[in-house]
């Protein structure tokens, strides 16, 4: 899969997902730091890639609808300490293998990931 991280998440997030056979951009990488919302999810359109990121604007059915997308995932985490991130994200790693996201929303949590798609009422 193709993804993009958002420019205020490790560059770890990245590097775990390129180490798992996945291609990642970062925001930073492609010198879109501080782009507004609708240019980023755009450009994760055109490039066919989910996007990862701590906006929870994201997040909003309305604006941005999961299915027009090749996924969507808003990281709402207890702590945005990079170790705790990173400590969670490896555990998500492990539901984008066998979950689906193109066209989903993925709200990760600290122990759980709730998914929105097609079957669900937008």
């Amino acid at each position: 899969m193709k993804f993009k991280i958002d420019e205020s998440l490790p560059i770890e997030i990245a590097k775990l997902l390129i180490e798992n056979d996945h291609d990642a951009k970062t925001v930073n990488e492609q010198q879109l730091k501080g782009a507004n919302d609708s240019v980023l999810i755009n450009l994760c359109k055109q490039e066919k890639r989910a996007i990862i990121t701590f906006d929870t604007d994201f997040s909003n059915i309305r604006e941005y609808p999961p299915n027009e997308y090749a996924g969507i995932i808003v990281l709402r985490l207890s702590s945005q300490a990079k170790n705790h991130v990173i400590n969670v994200f490896q555990k998500t790693l492990l539901a984008i293998e066998t979950e689906p996201l193109k066209e989903h929303l993925w709200i990760v949590e600290d122990n759980v990931i709730r998914i929105r798609g097609e079957k669900d009422k937008f």
